[in-house]
């Protein structure tokens, strides 16, 4: 149930992130949604794309390097408290969030928020019993 997303570094100047869009969209790849981290040198660029690997394969041949990671896409109740009900049940299981970004989804009650853990695998057995729904990738990219 995991999602591959892409990362990769830019650097922080006038049309790197431009740069990786165009080769993107060279090659006719939608990016699902995206998440960009910087300091004063470079930027992380998480994406999420449905042919992650054509994708993985032409940034790479454009000079980018790319690494893939596994993130899960959970549903949290859009309401005040939605996220800190949804935390405490990863604090009940002592799941640390590396990292975690949002984006809209159309899911009429609910946000959809992609979290990055240590160990992916572990968090999906650890909230299989938890009222936490889990999006899949075949759902996000349809």
């Amino acid at each position: 149930m995991p999602i591959k997303q892409l990362s990769l570094f830019v650097e922080n100047r006038p049309g790197s992130l431009s740069a990786v869009c165009k080769v993107l969209k060279e090659h006719n790849f939608n990016i699902r949604t995206l998440s960009l981290a910087d300091t004063q040198q470079f930027g992380i660029l998480r994406l999420l794309i449905k042919e992650y690997e054509g994708a993985k394969q032409a940034l790479e041949s454009a000079g980018f390097i790319v690494k893939v990671t596994d993130v899960l896409a959970l549903t949290v109740p859009d309401y005040p408290g939605g996220l800190a009900d949804i935390l405490a049940i990863l604090d009940k299981h002592n799941l640390s969030v590396e990292y975690m970004y949002a984006f809209t989804f159309g899911r009429e009650d609910r946000a959809v928020i992609v979290f990055r853990f240590e160990d992916p695998e572990h968090a999906i057995a650890e909230l299989r019993d938890e009222p936490i729904e889990m999006v899949r990738s075949e759902e996000l990219f349809s």
